[in-house]
C-alpha cells in the first residue's frame, strides 16, 4: 500500500507550498503541488490508471493530512561519530541511529575515527560495515549510514581501494586528534595526501587547528570555561586554514573544512570561494545556537574542539551562512562516557583541560537551529537547504537513482514533519543517545519533529540501509 501525504507548507523546489506526495516504499512517487487536496488528484489519477490499461483497482492508499505541518527532505548528517566497534560504550549504530531518526535526521556519514580499528584501510572499512550491519539485521539501524575513510600517515596507498569500496572521502587532522590510533598529518603528509586524492576525484575533509598555535596558548588546568576557551584561541584556527587553502591551490584537491568556529576565518574562506577554489564549509548546530557567555563552568557537557565562542563569533557565523560563505550545518555528534567526560575528576570538580571534548547533538540539533534560526527571521526553507540539500551534494547523495535531500519525483522517501507550533524541551536523560549528557538539556524550543506514517522519521521503526559513495 501506498502513502499519500498532503500539507499546506511542503518544502519544493525551494519554497514552502501546498503539496500532495504519494510514496512509495522509500521512493517518492508523484509530486503535486499547489493543491493539499489529495482528493482533487488522487481520484482523476487512479481512475485515468484503470480506464487506459484495464488494470484491477490498486488498494486505495493510506492517506495523511497534515494541516500546516511542515514536510522537508529529511536531514543528510555528514559529521557523526558513531564509535562502533571499539568505544561502543561511547556511541553505537542502533542508539545514535535511533537519536538521529527521533531529530528528523534520515541519513548519517559516521567518521573514521574513536572506532577502533579506525577507518583507514579497506579492512578496517570492512570491520566498521560488519558492526553496523549486525545492527541492522537485529532490526536497530533507524536511518541509513555511510562512512567517511580516515587520512593519516603512512595510509596514502590505502587512500584509493578505500575510495572504490565506497567511502565518502577522507577525514584527516591537523593537529591531536585526542586518539592516539589517528594522528595528524604534518604539512608534507597533508601535501601528499592531497596529491593522491586529487590524481582520483576525491574529497578530503579536515579538522582545521594549527598544533603551532595550540601549544603557545595558556593551557590551565581547572573549571573555569574562559580558561579552556582561551587554549583553543581564534588564530588555532585561521592559520590552520590559510595554510590548508594554500595546499588547495597548489593540488586543486576538492576540501571541505570541517566544524568551523571561529568566524574570523571567513575572510579567508570568501576570497578562497572567489577564487574558484574547490572548497566548501561547514559550521555546527552547536555553535549557533549556543554561546561562551552561557556556557557553564565545570560542565564538559558543552567541551568541544574547536571549542563554542562568544555571542558576537556566533552573530558573524550566522551572517556567513547567509552570505554563503558557510555552505552547511551539521552536528559534530561525539559523544563520551561519563567518566571520559569528567577527565577522571570527582563529580563538581571536572577539569575541563582532561575532560573529552563533543557534543551530543543528532537528536536535538535541527529543533535547535530552526528555532535559532525563526528568532532571527532566518526562513525555514534556509535551515532544509544547509541541513539536507547541501549536506547530501557534499557527499553526493543528491544525484544517482534516489535522490537524498530533495523533495521530488523519484526521490528518497526520506522526510521530515515538522510541527513549527509545537514546543519541545530536551532532557538529557530521555535522549536515545546512549551517554544521557547533552549541551541541550533543559533547553525548550519552539517546533517539533512529528513521526512520519512510513517511518523514515520515527522512533522504533527499522528501515535504515547502509551506503556507498554514489558511483
Amino acid at each position: 500500500m501506498s502513502v499519500v501525504l498532503a500539507s499546506e507548507r511542503v518544502l519544493v523546489e525551494g519554497e514552502l507550498r501546498p503539496a500532495v506526495l504519494r510514496l512509495d516504499g522509500d521512493r517518492i512517487d508523484q509530486v503535486w503541488w499547489g493543491t493539499s487536496d489529495p482528493d482533487a488528484v488522487l481520484k482523476p489519477a487512479d481512475d485515468l490508471f484503470g480506464e487506459v490499461l484495464g488494470a484491477a483497482p490498486e488498494p486505495p492508499p493510506e492517506v495523511v493530512r497534515l494541516g500546516e505541518k511542515v514536510v522537508l527532505p529529511g536531514v543528510v548528517d555528514t559529521h557523526v561519530h558513531v564509535n562502533e566497534p571499539g568505544r561502543t560504550a561511547w556511541e553505537g549504530f542502533a542508539s545514535a541511529t535511533r537519536a538521529a531518526a527521533l531529530g528528523g535526521v534520515t541519513t548519517i556519514v559516521d567518521m573514521p575515527l574513536n572506532s577502533l580499528p579506525p577507518t583507514t584501510s579497506v579492512a578496517a572499512l570492512e570491520t566498521k560495515r560488519a558492526a553496523a550491519e549486525a545492527v541492522r539485521d537485529r532490526g536497530e539501524l533507524h536511518c541509513d549510514v555511510g562512512f567517511w575513510g580516515g587520512a593519516v600517515p603512512g595510509n596514502a596507498e590505502d587512500l584509493e581501494p578505500l575510495w572504490d569500496a565506497g567511502v565518502f572521502g577522507f577525514k584527516c587532522f591537523l593537529a591531536d586528534s585526542g586518539v592516539p590510533e589517528f594522528p595528524p598529518l604534518g604539512p608534507d603528509e597533508l601535501l601528499k595526501a592531497m596529491d593522491r586524492i586529487a590524481r582520483f576525484g576525491g574529497l578530503l575533509i579536515v579538522h582545521a587547528e594549527d598544533p603551532a598555535a595550540l601549544a603557545a596558548a595558556p593551557h590551565r588546568p581547572g573549571r573555569a570555561y574562559a580558561d579552556f576557551l582561551a587554549s583553543r584561541p581564534h588564530d588555532a584556527e585561521t592559520t590552520a586554514i590559510a595554510g590548508l587553502l594554500d595546499a588547495v591551490r597548489e593540488t586543486g584537491t576538492p576540501t571541505h573544512v570541517l566544524h568551523l568556529s571561529s568566524a574570523r576565518a571567513l575572510d579567508l574562506l570568501q576570497e578562497a570561494k572567489d577564487e574558484g577554489l574547490p572548497v566548501t564549509v561547514e559550521t555546527c548546530h552547536h555553535y549557533l545556537v549556543l554561546d561562551a557567555e552561557h556556557v557553564p563552568d565545570g560542565d564538559a557537557a558543552f567541551k568541544c574542539c574547536p571549542p563554542i565562542r562568544d555571542r558576537g563569533n556566533q552573530d558573524a557565523l550566522w551572517d556567513g551562512l547567509r552570505a554563503g560563505i558557510i555552505d552547511s550545518v551539521v552536528s559534530d555528534h561525539s559523544p563520551a562516557t561519563a567518566e571520559e567526560k569528567s577527565g577522571g575528576s570527582r563529580p563538581g570538580e571536572t577539569d575541563l583541560q582532561a575532560a573529552w571534548g563533543g557534543i551530543s547533538g543528532l537528536q536535538a540539533g535541527f529543533l535547535a537551529l530552526a528555532d535559532a534560526a525563526r528568532r532571527r527571521g532566518v526562513p525555514l526553507s534556509e535551515v532544509s537547504r544547509w541541513t539536507a540539500a547541501n549536506t547530501a551534494a557534499l557527499v553526493g547523495l543528491d544525484r544517482g537513482t534516489r535522490p537524498r535531500g530533495v523533495i521530488a519525483e523519484g526521490a528518497a522517501a526520506d522526510l521530515l514533519v515538522y510541527d513549527p507550533d509545537a514546543s519541545t524541551t530536551f532532557r538529557a536523560a530521555e535522549m536515545a543517545h546512549k551517554n544521557k549528557i547533552s549541551a541541550y538539556d533543559g533547553l525548550t524550543v519552539q517546533g517539533a519533529v512529528v513521526p512520519v506514517p512510513d517511518g523514515r522519521a520515527a522512533a522504533g521503526v527499522s528501515r535504515g540501509t547502509l551506503l556507498r559513495r554514489p558511483a
